[in-house]
C-alpha cells in the first residue's frame, strides 16, 4: 500500500492538472452530467443524425465556446488561446468537403466539394472541381481585416481529375483519389503539381484489369514510403458509378515497383485513412452506417479501427479504436504527438493514442474533413462552411 505522503503528492498533482486555466473559447464538459438522463429518446428521436444537447447546455452555449474539454490532455491540444473562425460560406452548394491538403511553399490549402451530393448539381463541371484558399487570407478573416477568404478554382484539365475525394502530399505534389464517373471513366489515383498549370499524371486506374469501386482516401506511410488508400461504394450509393464488382478494401501502392496489394478488408465502407507519425499504426474509418442516397443503417459501423503496420508493410492486429455516436468518422488524421482526430457530425473529435476521447473542436455541423496546416493551424470543411482553427497542436510531418 502506498504511503500517505505518496497519496497526497499524487492527489496534489491531479489537482494541479485540473486547475489549469480554461481558455476563453473553451469549456469543460462534465461527462457525469449526462450519464443518467431523465428521458432517453427512442431511436427515432436520437440516432446518428442527431446532435446531442444535454440538459445543462444549449445548442448556443455549445457553439459559443467551441473547444470542449473532455479530459485534461486536451489542454495540450488547444493551447492557451485557441480560436475557431468561419472563413468562407456557401448558401447550399457543398463546396467544402474533402481532400484537404496543405501546400507549404505557397501557404495554400486545397480541398474539393462533395461529388455525389444532390445539392452540388450534376456534371463534371460541378463535381470535379478542386479549390484552394490562402492561409494568409484565413488569418485576415480571423483578425477581422477581411470579411471572407476568397476561394479559387484550380484548373486540372491536364488531364482533369475526375470526381476527386481524398488528397495527400507526396514529394511536393498532391495525390488525389478520384472516384470515377459512370461505366467508362474508372476510379483512379492522380498526382497533381500544386503550381500552375496544375498538370496531372494518372498513377493507377485498375487492379489487374478490374475497376475500383470509387477510391476514397489515401495516405503515405512516413516509414516505408508506400501509399495506402481505401476503396468504397459511395460512387454507386450516390448514383454516379456502376454496380460494384470488387470488394471494398484497403490497398497499398509501391511507387518504385508499381506493386499494388490488398492489406485489409471486412469493412462496412472503408473511408478515411491515416498513419501515426512513426508509421507503425494505421487508422481506417468505417462509415458503413451511411448508405449515400439510400439512407442509414444505424447498426452498421461508424467506427475507427487501428492496425499495426508490420515491418513488411502489411497490416495486423485490427482493433476497434473508436465509435462515433454523432454522424460518421469521415476524415481521420494524427498530430505530431500521435493523437488521433476524426471528423464527425458535430465537429472534430480528438482521441489520445489509447482511444480515449479527450476533446472536441465543436462546429455544430458536419465536419466532413480537416487537415493541419503546419504548427497550430487547421482547416475544417463543413460542407457549406469552411473553418479555420488556431490551437496548440501541430500536424504530423507531411511527406
Amino acid at each position: 500500500m502506498p504511503s500517505t505522503s505518496v497519496f497526497l503528492a499524487a492527489s496534489a498533482a491531479v489537482g494541479c492538472a485540473f486547475a489549469r486555466t480554461v481558455p476563453e473559447s473553451a469549456q469543460v464538459v462534465d461527462q457525469k452530467s449526462f450519464n443518467v438522463l431523465e428521458t432517453v429518446p427512442p431511436p427515432s428521436g436520437a440516432n446518428a443524425t442527431s446532435l446531442f444537447v444535454w440538459p445543462s447546455v444549449t445548442a448556443d452555449s455549445l457553439l459559443e465556446k467551441p473547444f470542449h474539454i473532455y479530459d485534461e490532455e486536451f489542454y495540450d491540444v488547444i493551447g492557451e488561446n485557441p480560436s475557431l473562425t468561419t472563413i468562407a460560406t456557401s448558401e447550399s452548394d457543398p463546396l467544402f468537403h474533402e481532400a484537404v491538403t496543405w501546400y507549404p511553399p505557397t501557404e495554400e490549402v486545397f480541398f474539393v466539394q462533395n461529388a455525389g451530393a444532390k445539392a452540388a448539381g450534376t456534371g463534371l463541371n460541378k463535381s470535379s472541381i478542386i479549390q484552394k484558399i490562402s492561409l494568409s487570407d484565413a488569418e485576415k478573416v480571423r483578425n477581422g481585416s477581411l470579411e471572407a477568404a476568397p476561394v479559387t478554382v484550380v484548373d486540372t484539365s491536364n488531364p482533369q481529375v475526375i470526381n476527386p475525394n481524398g488528397g495527400t502530399n507526396y514529394k511536393g505534389n498532391i495525390i488525389f483519389a478520384g472516384e470515377g464517373q459512370g461505366d467508362n471513366v474508372p476510379s483512379a489515383l492522380y498526382m497533381m503539381n500544386p503550381l500552375p498549370p496544375y498538370n496531372t499524371t494518372t498513377l493507377v486506374n485498375n487492379y489487374f484489369g478490374r475497376q475500383f469501386n470509387s477510391l476514397n482516401d489515401l495516405v503515405v506511410n512516413p516509414t516505408n514510403g508506400d501509399l495506402y488508400f481505401t476503396d468504397t461504394l459511395y460512387g454507386y450509393l450516390q448514383d454516379f458509378r456502376p454496380v460494384p464488382a470488387i470488394r471494398e478494401q484497403v490497398y497499398r501502392y509501391n511507387f518504385d515497383t508499381g506493386a499494388l496489394t490488398v492489406v485489409a478488408d471486412d469493412f462496412g465502407h472503408p473511408n478515411g485513412i491515416t498513419m501515426s507519425p512513426d508509421g507503425r499504426k494505421a487508422y481506417v474509418a468505417d462509415t458503413g452506417i451511411a448508405m449515400g442516397f439510400y439512407g442509414y443503417n444505424f447498426t452498421a459501423p461508424a467506427s475507427v479501427y487501428s492496425f499495426d503496420v508490420c515491418a513488411d508493410g502489411t497490416f495486423s492486429n485490427r482493433k476497434t479504436f473508436a465509435y462515433l455516436p454523432v454522424g460518421i468518422p469521415d476524415g481521420v488524421h494524427t498530430d505530431s504527438m500521435g493523437r488521433v482526430y476524426t471528423g464527425a457530425g458535430d465537429g472534430v473529435w480528438v482521441y489520445n493514442p489509447s482511444g480515449k476521447l479527450i476533446g472536441k473542436i465543436y462546429t455544430g455541423t458536419t465536419a466532413a474533413n480537416f487537415k493541419f496546416a503546419g504548427e497550430g493551424r487547421m482547416i475544417i470543411t463543413g460542407q457549406t462552411k469552411l473553418f479555420y482553427a488556431t490551437l496548440g497542436a501541430s500536424g504530423a510531418p507531411i511527406q
